[in-house]
């Protein structure tokens, strides 16, 4: 007899670098007694976080039920390869308990949202929350514009012209697409940035919304799990900058990949990369890299000019020897050829 119970699916949003990754492993090694799957949504086709995922699998989240999906937003490709995903991991024995959604972190959770109602599935699965990550540090220096201090000038010089940037509309979307917002790296933020990103989400939320500090992605899964909101008939609820549009697309952002040589010293590649952040605006680089004379490869995560790299696996018989680096920023400030002779010169 099938089981008609729904499905219960938990969203996962946050800007760049937020920690979305970091919290679901945290979540698969402390599943709280569910079967977990995991699909992870890549803006850029090197699959860092799909790859980092499937290293940590255990049996309540096996290799199996980890699905990487690295063509841009799922809600984009709904019918090609959302809905056919979301059916595979339903059709797995045994059934997972629960299935968490990572979205890259330039989608809009709304449109997502809108899939589950799909006729194919629409009986079967239930989004049981949206939880928004949100970096104290980040929110509280307004980074998820590009110079707030412009836009406000601009807005005060003429009161009837809408200056929000894309980053802004990225960010107010998810908080108000929210069920919860944890708040991360409180640490980097300190109390007064955190008193400053508590400020920012509650004025940028459409209705009160629990924020919680969080450190490190550790945090008791039942305060995110099983929340029962069926967001997927609470759409009215969540506001978006796109109401009303048919779709939307990312042409505001863009990615390279930039392959890299071997390098002598990890810190000249996160210098170079840090340099690179502040002088291209650019928001985010993730990637791998192979350091001469090192049997490990080199993870590295960078969010603005903030950089993290730390030895994750050995280098596989065979596998060739090469970095990888996914960067992205706004359309307008991808150049390819100044990107690349920052990372590589």
């Amino acid at each position: 007899m099938k089981d008609l119970t729904k499905l219960p699916v938990t969203v996962i949003t946050g800007f760049l670098g937020s920690g979305k990754t970091t919290l679901i492993r945290h979540l698969m090694q402390n599943p709280g007694g569910k079967r977990l799957a995991v699909v992870v949504n890549e803006f850029g086709d090197v699959g860092v976080d799909g790859e980092i995922l499937k290293s940590c699998a255990i049996p309540d989240c096996p290799a199996e039920n980890i699905v990487e999906l690295a063509n841009g937003c799922i809600c984009c490709t709904v019918a090609d390869d959302f809905i056919p995903t979301i059916e595979a991991l339903m059709a797995l024995d045994p059934r997972p308990d629960h299935i968490l959604i990572e979205t890259s972190g330039l989608a809009l959770p709304k449109p997502l949202l809108k899939a589950f109602d799909w006729p194919d599935i629409r009986s079967r699965i239930t989004v049981d929350g949206v939880i928004a990550l949100a970096d104290a540090e980040a929110v509280a220096a307004g980074r998820f514009a590009p110079n707030v201090a412009a836009v406000d000038a601009q807005r005060a010089a003429d009161d009837s012209l809408d200056h929000e940037t894309p980053l802004s509309e990225v960010f107010e979307d998810q908080i108000s697409c929210a069920d919860i917002v944890l708040l991360t790296k409180p640490d980097l933020a300190g109390p007064e940035g955190v008193a400053a990103a508590r400020a920012v989400i509650a004025a940028e939320a459409p209705r009160p919304l629990p924020v919680v500090e969080v450190s490190e992605g550790a945090i008791d899964p039942r305060v995110i799990l099983g929340l029962g909101a069926a967001a997927e008939d609470d759409l009215e609820a969540r506001p978006s900058h796109h109401d009303g549009a048919d779709d939307h697309d990312h042409e505001d952002f863009d990615s390279i990949v930039v392959e890299i040589p071997e390098v002598a010293d990890p810190q000249d590649l996160s210098t170079r990369i840090s340099t690179l952040a502040t002088t291209r605006n650019i928001l985010r680089v993730k990637g791998y890299a192979a350091v001469s004379g090192k049997p490990m490869r080199l993870l590295v995560q960078a969010v603005g000019a903030r950089v993290r790299h730390q030895f994750d696996r050995p280098w596989q018989p065979g596998e060739e020897r090469r970095g990888r680096l996914v960067v992205i920023a706004e359309h307008d400030d991808i150049d390819a050829v100044a990107i690349r002779e920052a990372l590589v010169g």
